[in-house]
């Protein structure tokens, strides 16, 4: 599957587990994303996102996004927008 870079992780929170994503494309609520980085590499969907802890269903580059992860990433981690 082709994958494009659309941001980095710039943060990290355990409770919840919530990682921070500096985006350099548009990404929607409901996009397949692939976060990987030298020891992470998980694939989900985004269920939902925040700017500023305010819900949005779109985000553009430039904008800092939290979004629900499955497990631990680390900060520099590159994250994939994931295509058909």
């Amino acid at each position: 599957m082709p994958e494009e870079v659309v941001g980095k992780v710039t943060d990290f929170f355990a409770r919840p587990v919530v990682a921070g994503i500096e985006l350099s494309a548009t990404v929607n609520a409901g996009d397949r994303i692939h976060i990987k980085g030298h020891t992470t590499d998980m694939e989900l969907t985004i269920a939902s996102m925040q700017i500023e802890n305010a819900n949005v269903e779109q985000a553009k580059a430039g904008d800092l996004i939290g979004i629900k992860v499955d497990d631990r990433v680390r900060r520099g981690d590159t994250v994939y927008k994931v295509t058909d």
